[in-house]
């Protein structure tokens, strides 16, 4: 897996060469190499203390000397000196990381894409550019499927650096792009409960996932009054949606009055006393069997799971208020076995 990276840092320095500036390809099996990781092999955890330190001693060096370093991406080595990947796409990360560890003005992603556009232009022909982008959101959008960026690489953006995406196409470092604004805020990884209890209230009717906009004509009434909704799920007969218990009665009496007026949809319940757990962990998007990893100890410990909605980095798990504080320590505990 990693030779790919090993060819390509050894022919791009040696056109670099060839070009007349000075170059060095830099490699796992090298003692300058600098990016330190776990033993995850395949997503591999970066030790960003050690791979500073070796960035400093090794890599900067080479700078002040106008030599090139050309770094192979995507890869790492762990204390025992075996080489690990950090997950596809992730040369990304190595740019990033080499900048924050180097204290870099500036770090350009070179890409086949004029920066990050306002929708896939493969698919969306009037998609356009977006000239400037925060961090949190070009992370978002690298979760949810935008090839353009590795999500893990905001992890290293540093705020006193610069960033951009451009096309190679230009040959050009100075072109327009995307701007990317900002840094990282500190991930929240863990498991956090929202402080209030909450109700489902659920809608029976018939053809509820086939006809179109019949959420919206029930969820309009709830937004113009101030209801917030916390969370939806839909089933062929039925549909629910969570709110404040607190604002349920209210938000009971509003969806009755938009189920009088809608022929598909035959009766509103509600069901209260409901505690809301959100699991966050990046790791979750690359880990198989992430969310029976995290609902098993629930299951043991006799714990019933109301409702599982998930998003990618985040699962929100729906249980009786009664089994919070146990369901919460549960959770907590496998999520950090998760990683």
């Amino acid at each position: 897996m990693a030779m790919g990276e090993r060819t390509s840092a050894r022919v791009f320095a040696s056109a670099l060469r060839n070009l007349g500036a000075q170059a060095k390809h830099i490699d796992p099996g090298e003692k300058e190499w600098p990016v330190v990781t776990d033993s995850n092999f395949g997503m591999a955890n970066i030790d960003l203390a050690e791979t500073r330190r070796r960035t400093q001693r090794y890599i900067l060096p080479l700078l002040r000397k106008r030599v090139i370093p050309v770094i192979c991406g995507f890869l790492g080595k762990n204390r025992r000196g075996n080489i690990t990947t950090v997950g596809r796409g992730g040369s990304d990360i190595t740019g990033f990381l080499m900048g924050k560890c180097l204290d870099a003005d500036e770090v350009i992603v070179v890409t086949d894409a004029e920066g990050v556009m306002s929708a896939d232009p493969d698919k969306i022909k009037e998609a356009r550019l977006i000239e400037r982008i925060s961090v949190e959101e070009m992370r978002d959008l690298a979760r949810f499927g935008a090839q353009v960026m590795h999500p893990r690489a905001m992890n290293y953006k540093d705020p006193n650096t610069s960033a951009k995406v451009i096309h190679f196409r230009y040959g050009n470092l100075s072109v327009r792009g995307t701007t990317i604004l900002g840094s990282k805020e500190v991930e929240f990884v863990g498991v956090r409960a929202y402080e209030k209890p909450l109700a489902m209230l659920t809608i029976i009717g018939r053809e509820m996932q086939t006809t179109p906009g019949i959420l919206v004509k029930a969820a309009t009434p709830l937004g113009k009054a101030g209801v917030n909704i916390f969370g939806v799920s839909i089933g062929p007969r039925s549909f629910s949606v969570y709110v404040a218990e607190e604002d349920s009665h209210r938000a009971l009496k509003l969806l009755h009055s938009t189920i009088t007026k809608h022929k598909l949809i035959k009766s509103v319940t509600s069901e209260g006393n409901i505690a809301l757990l959100i699991a966050e962990s990046e790791r979750f998007i690359y880990t198989p069997g992430a969310i029976a990893r995290l609902s098993k100890p629930l299951a043991r410990a006799r714990i019933n799971i109301i409702e599982i909605l998930s998003s990618r980095a985040s699962i929100s798990f729906f249980v009786n208020w009664n089994n919070r504080k146990e369901a919460l320590k549960l959770l907590r505990q496998a999520v950090k076995e998760v990683g």
